[in-house]
C-alpha cells in the first residue's frame, strides 16, 4: 500500500512538472551545466533554502540527477560535505526544452527523395515495417484476433492513452487520436503505409485507413477486415485518399 502511494505521488509530481514550463533551476542547469545548490542560489538570486526545496522536488520527479564525482575527487568531496554536490539535468528532462525532431526527419526524407527517388523511400519504409513486424510477432504469438488487436493499441507507444479498439458492425477498428509523427506524416503521407502494412502482416488480414489526420478528420481509423485474409507480405504503399466533395 505504501509503495502504491509513493508511485501515485511520484506520478503527480511528474504530471505537474510536465505541465509547467522549465523552472528557473532547470533553465540554469541547462545553460550552465552541473552546478551546486549554492551556485544556483547565487545565479538565480534566491535563497539557498528555496533552491534546496525545489531541488528536492526535481530529484523526486526525476528531472535532475546528482553528478557522480570522479574516483580521485570522492575523498575531497567527502571532506567538503553535501553542500558541494553538483546537479545536472537528467535525460528525462530534455523533452521540456525545444526539440525539432520532426523538422529533421522531414528534411532527411526530402534529401533521400531528391537524391535517390521515390523507390529509395519505399525501400526505407519497407525496412521499417519489417523491423516492427519482427519486434511484435513474438509478442502476439498464440493470441486470438481480439487479443492481438488489444495489444496493438500500443503500436505507437506503450499503453497509448489515445489509441482505442472499437468493435463496430462493419468490423473492428483501431482509432488513434494522437499521431506521434503528425508533422512528418502531413508532409509525407507515405510513411503511414508502415502502420497499415505492419497491422496487415501481424493480423493476417486487410487493413484500410478509413479516416486520417491528413484529411482533416482529427484522427486515424484503421478498419480491420478480418474476413479478407492477406497472405502476401510484400510491402505496398497505402492507396491515396479520395478527394472530398466540396
Amino acid at each position: 500500500m505504501a509503495a502504491r502511494r509513493r508511485t501515485r505521488k511520484r506520478g503527480a509530481l511528474l504530471n505537474r512538472a510536465a505541465d509547467a514550463a522549465p523552472s528557473a533551476v532547470l533553465e540554469a542547469l541547462k545553460r550552465a551545466g552541473p552546478l551546486t545548490m549554492g551556485e544556483l542560489a547565487a545565479r538565480l538570486q534566491i535563497s539557498y533554502e528555496a533552491v534546496r526545496q525545489q531541488m528536492r522536488q526535481l530529484l523526486r520527479a526525476g528531472w535532475v540527477s546528482r553528478v557522480r564525482p570522479k574516483p580521485e575527487a570522492r575523498a575531497a568531496k567527502a571532506k567538503r560535505g553535501p553542500a558541494s554536490a553538483r546537479y545536472c539535468l537528467s535525460g528525462a528532462a530534455e523533452h521540456l526544452f525545444p526539440k525539432h525532431y520532426d523538422s529533421l526527419s522531414a528534411e532527411l526524407l526530402q534529401h533521400v527523395l531528391d537524391g535517390f527517388g521515390g523507390k529509395a523511400i519505399t525501400q526505407i519504409l519497407e525496412r521499417m515495417t519489417d523491423a516492427r513486424v519482427r519486434r511484435w510477432a513474438p509478442l502476439l504469438a498464440s493470441k486470438s484476433a481480439k487479443q492481438k488487436l488489444e495489444a496493438l493499441c500500443s503500436l505507437y507507444e506503450e499503453k497509448d492513452a489515445y489509441m482505442q479498439l472499437q468493435w463496430q458492425p462493419e468490423g473492428p477498428a483501431l482509432i488513434e487520436r494522437n499521431c506521434p509523427f503528425l508533422n512528418v506524416a502531413q508532409a509525407y503521407p507515405a510513411i503511414c503505409s508502415v502502420s497499415v502494412n505492419t497491422l496487415e502482416r501481424l493480423l493476417g488480414c486487410k487493413v484500410v485507413r478509413e479516416q486520417r489526420f491528413q484529411a482533416g478528420d482529427g484522427r486515424c481509423v484503421f478498419r480491420v477486415r478480418l474476413d479478407q485474409p492477406r497472405t502476401d507480405e510484400t510491402f505496398a504503399l497505402e492507396d491515396a485518399p479520395r478527394s472530398r466533395e466540396t
